[in-house]
């Protein structure tokens, strides 16, 4: 489903060059739940980016779906990224302008997926009172609490059907309760529909949900513990 080989990543200044991913390499299977854990600095976010086609690399392979993804140019990156991932951010990256309905059903209208309004609608509300939003589909942003953002966030990268779900801290604005509530939703999309879930976070909760958990240190990947579940 997802296969990195010896990705190379580096940020560069006038000055100085920085290794982010170092031969980095990693498989993750069709509908697995994977933790990443590391320290700050580690490359976990770079590596979410890369995952995500958010940046390129500058040397390795990179397969998702069965598809060589660095070869491909802006424009197909940007379908792939738009059919096939889901992204949750630790800011929310939510449009202040739009109300929860509307930001949920925004990559829908990027992806400009042939449904018609009531269907995304229906879809919209049934995710909504899955993650506890149904009574704040009208409200915008900056009247929700920071847990509510997070969970506009969970139901954007969900609303797609998306293949890979890539998740950088998703529980980092959450109380205890509200936390175990989504990743408990999210296992059970995991289970029932085959949603590929990767996670970089520090939350010892996340990675006790993970099937696998696994550590970034310096750029590489290292061996990592099997998760709880």
């Amino acid at each position: 489903m997802f296969q990195m080989t010896n990705v190379t990543k580096a940020y560069r200044t006038d000055l100085l060059e920085t290794h982010a991913l170092r031969e980095f390499s990693l498989t993750v299977d069709k509908g697995e739940f994977v933790a990443v854990t590391g320290p700050s600095g580690s490359g976990k976010t770079t590596f979410l980016n890369v995952a995500g086609l958010l940046e390129s690399f500058d040397s390795g392979t990179y397969r998702l779906d069965g598809e060589d993804v660095s070869k491909l140019d802006d424009d197909a990156r940007s379908r792939v990224r738009n059919h096939k991932i889901g992204f949750i951010f630790q800011s929310f990256n939510l449009v202040p302008v739009l109300d929860v309905a509307e930001n949920i059903e925004l990559p829908v209208a990027v992806a400009q997926k042939g449904e018609s309004a009531a269907a995304l609608r229906a879809r919209v509300r049934a995710l909504a009172e899955r993650v506890g939003l149904l009574p704040y589909l009208h409200h915008r942003p900056d009247e929700l609490s920071g847990g509510q953002r997070q969970r506009v966030a969970i139901a954007r990268a969900l609303i797609t059907n998306p293949r890979l779900v890539l998740a950088d801290e998703p529980t980092a604005n959450l109380d205890s309760a509200t936390s175990e509530q989504i990743l408990d939703l999210m296992l059970e999309l995991n289970r029932e529909q085959g949603v590929t879930f990767l996670f970089s976070t520090h939350d010892p909760r996340v990675v006790k949900h993970a099937r696998r958990a696994l550590e970034i240190r310096d750029g590489k990947m290292v061996d990592g513990a099997a998760g709880g579940h």
